[in-house]
């Protein structure tokens, strides 16, 4: 998962993308950059790292522009630790192009390898988002024939060609030099991506973002989010136009934005992400009434802090205090590059503080948005226990998660993966818990689903095992796994280990 933005305003930029790649800053923690646009050329900054930590004064002062995009990347292909892989990517050929992009292309390696054969153009990289500018660039040389002048039509028969050959899921933000901002998103809407304008005295800005909450916190009105298959174009002056490329496949947001990825306060096509993890608390409570009645439930304790939402709710339909039990240490750094297991381990606990007093003599229900490795559950239950509790039952607002991910979200292969190859009383004989309750796929469904019933499937493929776009082949997921599982065992010789479960905000 990644965030990107995109702005094209009546003043200069760079401090509003800063803001920007801030508000977004939960979607990736590994690097950032921004590009901007003054009259035809191009400024950027990239680096490893945090956005307050790879730009200075110095940076932003050469980042002058009116327009730009900017990228905060949490990698899912190529190296995470290769600063050249850090976005926006650029090319000179044909017409100045720097792009930004979330998601991830299931078919790189042969498009890679068309675009070297067939297309005469050179990778520099592993990352998948140079070889979706390539295919860009590619098919705008082709739609504009020739020709040294650009249009919308040019611009849009380009995107259709990039849709119908980059295979997965994207949303993408683009520069091109001397024309203005193009935005587009892969026909299942895996990947969200959302229109803002703003009025001002000399006329409108328009921003594009991953998330809602970039627009609110930055002064922008929602227009709507861009639908699968469609792209947006705003020129330099600030006039706008949107077109359907290719028709839209089965439109397909990604669950897992809801679960855990984006932020409460967003709305993601039209769905609350708030709004749909309190409701996975109340049909979580549901299931819990149903099948663990005999449990008793003393205190309700959310793991912080994506699970407050769901936990809140689940409580209050169980009738049991909700207590908040763990304090987090929120200037820890970024834990989720780590040394290994142990020291792995070791940055839960500086993370996390349990208050004895509010264990002590309890029958304790700990609620988590979604378990992986199930490495830091199996701690944090451990510091339950330290803390006093008489038993510690787990609970996860997400069904188990079984299978790879291979749309944008850096899941472990199966391996590595605590419910793969377990059942729930399993899992929780592995992580040390009394009970371990999974919330119902279905219910899942439902609980995100009734908040906009336009919205008729959701990608659920780490849930489900089922990949919508159709071209996930048992050998592709094997490849997947095979590389994951090589990248994993080469960091923790190299004293490196990266760990969706220890992100900022999680604690798996």
């Amino acid at each position: 998962m990644c965030g990107i933005i995109g702005v094209v305003a009546k003043s200069p930029v760079n401090q509003l993308l800063y803001d920007g790649l801030q508000v977004l800053q939960h979607r990736g923690q590994d690097a950032a950059g921004i590009a901007t646009a003054e009259g035809g050329r191009f400024h950027m900054h990239k680096n490893s790292g945090l956005a307050s930590e790879v730009f200075r004064t110095r940076n932003m002062r050469n980042l002058e522009g009116n327009w730009g995009i900017g990228h905060c990347r949490y990698p899912t292909a190529g190296s995470a630790f290769n600063t050249a892989e850090a976005q926006p990517f650029y090319v000179n050929s044909p017409f100045g192009l720097m792009l930004a992009h979330n998601g991830n292309l299931t078919n790189a390696d042969d498009l890679k390898r068309e675009m070297y054969l067939g297309d005469l153009r050179h990778m520099n990289t592993n990352s998948d988002s140079e070889v979706l500018l390539n295919v860009l660039a590619h098919e705008l040389q082709v739609a504009s024939n020739g020709s040294f002048r650009l249009d919308e039509d040019t611009l849009f028969r380009a995107v259709a060609g990039t849709q119908r050959r980059a295979k997965g899921a994207y949303a993408a933000v683009v520069m091109i030099a001397g024309y203005g901002l193009l935005a587009f998103r892969d026909p299942f809407g895996i990947r969200p991506l959302i229109l803002g304008r703003h009025e001002t005295s000399e006329g409108t800005e328009y921003m594009v973002a991953s998330e809602s909450v970039a627009l609110d916190v930055l002064g922008f009105k929602t227009v709507r989010d861009i639908g699968p298959g469609e792209a947006v174009l705003i020129d330099t002056d600030g006039k706008l136009s949107m077109r359907q490329c290719v028709e839209p496949r089965t439109f397909a947001p990604c669950m897992f934005e809801f679960v855990y990825l984006a932020r409460p306060d967003s709305i993601i096509d039209g769905i609350s992400v708030y709004e749909s993890r309190v409701k996975m608390g109340v049909y979580l409570a549901e299931k819990i009434k149903r099948e663990y009645s005999h449990l008793k439930i003393d205190v309700v304790i959310p793991i912080p802090d994506s699970s407050r939402s769901a936990a809140m709710e689940l409580a209050s339909h169980l009738n049991v205090p909700y207590r908040e039990g763990f304090v987090k240490n929120r200037y820890i750094g970024r834990t989720f590059i780590m040394p290994g297991h142990a020291v792995r381990r070791k940055s839960v606990r500086q993370k996390l503080n349990a208050m004895h007093q509010e264990f002590a003599g309890k029958n304790v229900l700990l609620v988590d948005d979604s378990i992986v490795r199930g490495t830091t559950s199996r701690e944090i239950i451990n510091m339950a226990r330290e803390a006093g509790a008489t038993q510690v039952f787990m609970a996860s607002a997400a069904p188990p998660v079984r299978h790879a991910n291979v749309y944008g979200i850096d899941m472990p292969s199966r391996t590595e993966l605590i419910a793969a190859f377990r059942n729930a009383e399993q899992v929780g004989t592995e992580i040390g818990a009394d009970a371990m309750i999974y919330q119902d796929l279905d219910d899942l469904k439902r609980a995100v689903g009734d908040l906009n019933p336009a919205v008729e499937q959701f990608e659920c493929s780490c849930f489900d095992g089922i990949y919508v776009t159709g071209d996930v082949t048992p050998a592709y997921l094997d490849s997947v796994e095979g590389g994951r599982g090589a990248s994993s065992k080469s960091s923790d010789d190299d004293a490196e280990q990266l760990d969706l479960n220890l992100m900022s905000g999680a604690s798996h």
